[in-house]
């Protein structure tokens, strides 16, 4: 754990802020939920709570399902970070946070079929790589009760790779499982 020196005081209704800087940082917003969770040493720490990474071991057995099927890397990814991937090295995208431009596209529910052959532009999964590294790449929300929580991604590096209307159906029907099954 790593000290920020910043000190906070509990109110009489015990809340305590977290610093802007904090909440930049880690990208919590208003309304996000957050975990609490206390050690034997008397530590208070607070996550900030995933829906999806409470099925992640059902999101890597979609990823490695798609994958197998399709060819393509696959990702399930909540609004934070990729949850799941199959398809590359483990420590490549896995837990990695994800970019501000796929992040966006989360919260406006944007579905995305690019390919590079059509001169479409692709988005970076995280902040530690490079879009133009992908050829062709499906991005499909994943809703549940009403507000969008996370994506599906269907991504290729091959040349001339594209990605059709199988694939976009595909991570559609994939991205509404995980979405039904998160509302139970």
């Amino acid at each position: 754990m790593r000290a920020t020196g910043i000190v906070r005081r509990i109110d009489e209704l015990g809340r305590v802020v977290i610093p802007k800087e904090i909440r930049r940082t880690l990208r919590i917003r208003e309304g996000d939920p957050l975990e609490i969770y206390t050690d034997k040493d008397g530590e208070v720490i607070l996550k900030k709570y995933s829906p999806i990474g409470e099925i992640s071991s059902f999101a890597k057995d979609y990823t490695e399902s798609l994958f197998r099927a399709l060819g393509h890397i696959a990702c399930i990814c909540d609004r934070d970070m990729v949850v799941s991937a199959s398809g590359v090295p483990r420590k490549e995208l896995w837990d990695k946070p994800i970019s501000r431009d796929l992040e966006a596209a989360i919260q406006n529910r944007q579905v995305v079929n690019v390919n590079r052959q059509s001169g479409g532009r692709m988005l970076a999964v995280t902040n530690e790589e490079d879009a133009a590294a992908y050829t062709a790449q499906v991005i499909c929300p994943i809703i549940a009760d009403g507000e969008s929580i996370g994506a599906v991604l269907l991504l290729s590096r091959e040349q001339n790779a594209k990605m059709g209307d199988t694939e976009l159906k595909v991570a559609e029907t994939t991205a509404s499982i995980v979405g039904r099954q998160m509302e139970q």
